[in-house]
């Protein structure tokens, strides 16, 4: 009988500190097993439901737009802006390739961009900048505060630098550089960095597409 009382309690100390931690006996920490963790090569802190959520901003056609209307497919979205010297359009041109092979495995995603320069990106000239990288890709702006709301819920960092001096219109923006691969059923699922070729993040873009 002793025995048995030191047995239940020490199971319920487990029980206790695996509450305590967070941690399940059975899958993952909400109690399900994640369907992507063999295509998972990031881990996320506090969890992917800490990232993604609604958002309102202005499409190319000047229409305000929200993220039901954006993600109605699998998406690949990034944050940057047109005027980047650089960065902004390898990394989309990357994207942009990646979503070219999935198209070719019959795996369709839709790559969009979300400005994070309001004050210069207008939506015509996304539309332009788009088009040049992908026929299917969809730009997106609007007022400081919804381009902000939006980067909040994706948790990306940007910051615009001091204008050159004697052009209040020429200035770069420092940012965060991930593409986040999102469901519109489920979500923000992945981020991808930057060091991907477009080989390489299509097969794992393919990953999930297919545990999906």
């Amino acid at each position: 009988m002793t025995r048995n009382i030191a047995i239940l309690a020490a199971v319920g100390a487990v029980l206790f500190i695996a509450v305590l931690t967070g941690i399940t006996l059975f899958g993952g920490s909400d109690g399900d097993a994640d369907k992507y963790a063999q295509c998972r090569s990031s881990k996320v802190a506090g969890g992917s439901s800490q990232i993604g959520g609604p958002f309102t901003l202005v499409d190319e056609t000047g229409k305000t737009v929200t993220d039901a209307d954006v993600i109605d497919k699998p998406s690949l979205l990034y944050f940057g802006y047109s005027f980047c010297p650089d960065v902004c359009p390898l990394d989309n041109s990357r994207n942009a390739e990646a979503i070219e092979l999935l198209e070719e495995r019959g795996k369709i995603v839709k790559p969009v961009f979300i400005s994070i320069d309001p004050a210069r990106d207008t939506p015509e000239l996304l539309a332009d900048f788009t088009e040049n990288l992908h026929p299917r890709m969809v730009g997106l702006t609007g007022t400081p505060e919804q381009v902000k709301a939006a980067s909040q819920a994706y948790r990306t960092y940007y910051k615009k630098n001091e204008p050159e001096e004697g052009n209040e219109d020429y200035y770069l923006v420092d940012h965060s550089t991930f593409s986040y691969l999102v469901f519109p059923d489920e979500g923000f699922v992945e981020f991808f960095k930057r060091d991907l070729s477009p080989g390489q993040l299509a097969d794992k873009v393919e990953c999930f597409l297919e545990a999906r």
